[in-house]
């Protein structure tokens, strides 16, 4: 097993990544800032580090996809991305924040305490975004088909051979 020295949670957004950073030990984990989320950004701010090799970055997977995991691993840095419903959450944690939300990431990643997912290759992500397409013009067909019978009975039309399909 490979030794890490710094853990970093990223809490991703559309718009923005905030970076919070957990060292090894025991200390907490600090807030390191706020990039913007485009690739290039990311490079830069990883290129900007003094020993990438020792970097282990985790964020939740989420609507962005894992262009960034796959990004990230080019450059030649361990990343991690973590299913959301596997994160422990305490009772008491009221309040959701980025910031917070990123050392929360460094410190169980550092801990141990975090279940990667299966990183998906850039064909097996497009052949899941094409099956929960068709998933969703299908039910969308069903829902606009029962519309269209609902509609035809409360105007007392009846033709039931027609929208059979």
């Amino acid at each position: 097993m490979e030794q890490y020295t710094r853990y970093l949670g990223f809490d991703v957004s559309t718009a923005t990544i905030v970076i919070a950073e957990a060292l090894a030990g025991r200390e907490r984990a600090r807030n390191l800032g706020t990039i913007p989320y485009r690739l290039n950004s990311v490079s830069q701010w990883i290129r900007r580090q003094p020993d990438a090799s020792s970097l282990l970055i985790c964020y939740e997977a989420g609507p962005t996809g894992f262009g960034l995991a796959r990004h990230v691993h080019r450059l030649g840095v361990a990343c991690e991305v973590i299913a959301p419903g596997l994160i422990f959450h305490k009772a008491t944690e009221r309040g959701k924040t980025d910031r917070r939300d990123a050392r929360k990431r460094a410190e169980d990643l550092r801990a141990g305490s975090l279940t990667p997912v299966h990183l998906p290759s850039e064909a097996e992500e497009a052949f899941r975004d094409l099956v929960r397409a068709r998933a969703a013009a299908i039910a969308d067909r069903r829902r606009l088909r029962q519309r269209m019978k609902s509609a035809l009975l409360r105007w007392d039309i009846r033709p039931d051979h027609l929208l059979s399909y």
